[in-house]
């Protein structure tokens, strides 16, 4: 059984989970049906692109004890999809967000982790947002969740329920290494960064 996490909260993935080895770690979102006749909510985002493909992607910044980035092998996104020491593994980019469930996934395996890897940070940004005038106001029905890869069961599932309107990107949740033990927190931020880039360069 899922523990439904709200914005902030805070969870110990590994204790009492010896077996926890690897997971899988799920994002999802959809793109706000717009009625192609103009209406309200088509007015209500101003138009520029309502009825477009919003394609967003998910990355993962991996930061040292400091916080830090330390170097471009260490950010996990669709133009780099395993990390150096194979324990990070992006499953690709999903360029519509259509249908149901994960719309992008992501496999750790918590064992080969490098001991210099303390926090991975789970992001989700639109692509060209603001060339095609898109943000997280046209999108509903975003999630982050964790599943279990050898039992299958889905540990956390946190819904990113807040108004994202102007945001360009989201800050989903993160993961963190306290001692022996993993732990995942739901952060729930937006921000108005254009790209994974500009968000990773907070961390360098």
């Amino acid at each position: 059984m899922a523990i439904n996490l709200v914005k902030g909260q805070k969870i110990d993935l590994t204790k009492g989970r010896d077996s926890l080895s690897s997971i899988m770690v799920g994002l999802g979102w959809d793109p706000i049906e717009t009625k192609k006749s103009g209406g309200f909510l088509s007015s209500l985002l101003g138009g520029g692109g309502g009825g477009a493909d919003i394609d967003c992607d998910a990355s993962v910044i991996m930061l040292d004890e400091n916080g830090k980035l330390k170097g471009k092998e260490n950010l996990i996104y669709f133009g780099n999809k395993q990390s150096r020491d194979g324990s990070v593994v992006h499953s690709g980019d999903n360029l519509t967000g259509e249908g149901e469930g994960d719309d992008e996934t992501i496999n750790i395996d918590l064992k080969r982790i490098s001991p210099s890897i303390h926090r991975l940070i789970f992001v989700v940004n639109i692509y060209n947002a603001k060339q095609k005038k898109q943000d997280f106001g046209m999108i509903e029905n975003a999630f982050i969740r964790l599943v279990d890869n050898q039992s299958k069961e889905e540990l956390v599932h946190y819904n990113l329920t807040e108004n994202y309107s102007g945001k360009t990107s989201l800050i989903t949740g993160e993961l963190y290494r306290q001692g022996s033990e993993w732990k995942f927190s739901a952060v729930g931020e937006g921000t108005t960064d254009s790209d994974i880039g500009s968000i990773a360069n907070k961390y360098v």
